[in-house]
C-alpha cells in the first residue's frame, strides 16, 4: 500500500513539474511574437536586372486575439522597403504604395503576384539565391515580429 501511494505521489509531482516547465516556454513564445502574426511561404524574388527592387511574397496569418494592422515590413538586406498593392484604374492595372494592412483574427492575407507585395530596394550585393534573409513586420502600436524569408532567383516560379 505504501509503495502504491508513493508511486502515485511521485507521478503526480512529475506531472505538475512537467506542466510548470511548459508554461514558461509558452510565455517566451508569446513574448517573442506579441503580435499573433504568422508568416508562411515567405520568399524574396531577386530582380532580373541588378539594381532594380526585389518582390517579397508571403501568407500573413493572425492567430492573435484581435485584428492586427501591419503598417510596415522591413527586409534585413534592403536599405528601404514599401508595401504595395495592384489595383485597376481606368481599365489599367497599376501598382501603388499602400497604407496599413488589416489582418482579421483567425484569417490570412496573401501577399502574392498581382496583388499585395513588399518591394525591397537597394539590396545587399551579398544577397544570393538560396540564402535566407529576415523580414520584420511592425504593427500599429509598435509591436514587431520577425520571420525568415528564403531568397529565390529572378526566374523562380512566383
Amino acid at each position: 500500500m505504501r509503495i502504491t501511494i508513493a508511486a502515485a505521489l511521485l507521478a503526480t509531482g512529475t506531472l505538475a513539474l512537467t506542466a510548470c516547465n511548459q508554461e514558461p516556454a509558452a510565455e517566451t513564445a508569446k513574448e517573442a511574437n506579441p503580435t499573433g502574426l504568422t508568416v508562411a511561404n515567405a520568399r524574396l524574388i531577386l530582380p532580373a536586372v541588378s539594381g532594380n527592387p526585389a518582390a517579397v511574397y508571403f501568407d500573413l496569418g493572425n492567430e492573435g486575439t484581435r485584428a492586427v494592422a501591419v503598417r510596415a515590413a522591413d527586409i534585413a538586406d534592403a536599405k528601404r522597403t514599401e508595401m504595395h498593392d495592384m489595383m485597376e484604374y481606368g481599365g489599367v492595372m497599376t501598382m501603388n504604395e499602400m497604407g496599413p494592412v488589416t489582418v482579421p483574427q483567425n484569417q490570412t492575407v496573401k501577399f502574392a503576384p498581382g496583388g499585395k507585395h513588399v518591394m525591397a530596394f537597394e539590396l545587399s550585393p551579398e544577397l544570393k539565391a538560396g540564402a535566407t534573409t529576415e523580414m520584420t513586420l511592425t504593427i500599429a502600436g509598435g509591436d514587431k515580429a520577425s520571420f525568415p524569408v528564403r531568397v529565390e532567383a529572378a526566374n523562380a516560379a512566383r
